[in-house]
């Protein structure tokens, strides 16, 4: 594969293996395991395979590794491991690096299934988290320690958008010997700067933007060489967490097309933050693409654009937040994000419902925030469906 394609090019034509036949389209090796032309080869192969021999499914997969080696390529990683889910995609990346008596500094603004693996599942199993607000520094250089053995954070939070400044950050992290772990999933593939500006492991939701039209659940944990072959590997390989082939394959199809659609949400979620800006239902507009955030400096430097997500903040809470989305049109009431159609989710009562009202307050996940992922309809259609909605509450 050539070293010199720009990122789009990379997203059609990185890590295509072609069988025999030519085909065009990626092909989906739909199979659970793979033949051996002797038992001698199979026992070679199970002491140590070759870059294109493989196993079992579990193992990897040629779709699979197809996929791994192109969203590997397009974040500047040197290799990747494809999981079943984004969740298993955080779990895999922490659990697989870390055992009792580590610690871990992460995050407080994260969403809830990664705060359940932090706060449940690892302090369960001895692991020391502490958890900070993401944004001030001071408050990492606090929290991180000489025996810190991973920093954890999602570069743009999901609710509530904060951005957290990765060089610095990784900086600090550094300087201990801790591991940098980022969900990327809010800032995308395709604006994500992460691993060159100090990320030592990335990890992506691929059912969200990869995918990006609502099909499939896919994960994929991104790092050096090393870190992918000799400690995420043999974890998820042994615990199940790996990608089908056929979702690799429609992962291959999503990057594809992912630049397109989600350059055209940006610009779509910034139109849409003007237009409510100021309107008189609501408290505020969070948009890190827009000069009202307050991290729009740090935003626009790491991503170049502001995402595909913003929220608002309804004044008259629970009861008109709820008015407003069932007045929505076009618009769709549902718990995903980076899809193609345009979604609305009401955080305090369904991804974060299971936080303390003390922990949503402290986070700012009030009764009235509104998380909108926006889609690739028309602009303008976007911007009177939720206009209306907003007049109508």
């Amino acid at each position: 594969m050539s070293t010199k394609w720009n990122p789009r090019t990379t997203a059609v034509h990185g890590g295509t293996r072609r069988s025999q036949y030519g085909e065009l389209s990626e092909a989906i090796f739909l199979t659970q395991g793979f033949a051996y032309d002797s038992a001698e080869q199979a026992e070679a192969r199970f002491i140590a395979s070759g870059e294109d021999e493989f196993i079992y499914a579990r193992y990897g997969n040629p779709t699979v590794r197809m996929f791994e080696d192109r969203i590997a390529a397009l974040e500047g990683a040197e290799a990747g491991f494809a999981t079943a889910s984004g969740m298993a995609a955080v779990s895999g990346a922490l659990t697989s690096m870390l055992r009792a008596g580590d610690h871990v500094v992460a995050a407080r603004a994260l969403f809830g299934s990664c705060l359940y693996v932090l706060e449940d599942i690892l302090r369960r199993y001895g692991v020391e988290v502490d958890l900070v607000d993401g944004t001030d520094l001071d408050q990492w250089r606090a929290a991180i320690r000489p025996d810190t053995r991973v920093v954890f954070f999602e570069s743009v939070s999901n609710p509530t958008l904060e951005v957290i400044d990765i060089p610095a950050v990784s900086d600090l992290a550094h300087a201990v010997g801790a591991q940098v772990v980022v969900d990327n999933v809010f800032a995308t593939p395709v604006f994500s700067r992460a691993m060159e500006q100090g990320a030592d492991v990335v990890i992506y939701s691929a059912t969200k933007h990869i995918d990006g039209q609502g099909r499939t659940l896919g994960g994929v944990i991104l790092g050096s060489r090393d870190y992918i072959r000799k400690t995420v590997e043999p974890y998820m390989k042994h615990t199940g967490g790996s990608m089908s082939p056929f979702t690799a394959w429609v992962m291959l199809k999503g990057l594809e097309t992912m630049s397109l659609r989600v350059n055209a949400q940006a610009d779509s979620a910034l139109a849409l933050t003007e237009a409510l800006t100021g309107h008189a239902a609501l408290r505020r507009v969070i948009y890190p693409g827009h000069p009202s955030h307050s991290q729009n400096a740090l935003a626009l430097r790491q991503m170049a654009k502001g995402g595909t997500v913003l929220s608002i903040d309804i004044t008259d809470g629970k009861d008109a937040a709820f008015r407003f989305l069932n007045a929505l049109e076009v618009a769709h009431i549902s718990n995903n994000l980076g899809d193609a159609k345009t979604i609305v989710t009401h955080p305090a009562t369904t991804t974060h419902q299971r936080l303390p009202d003390a922990q949503k307050e402290l986070l700012g996940i009030t009764p009235g925030l509104v998380r909108i992922s926006v889609g690739i309809e028309d602009t303008a259609d976007l911007i009177a469906d939720f206009t209306g909605a907003l007049n109508a509450v």
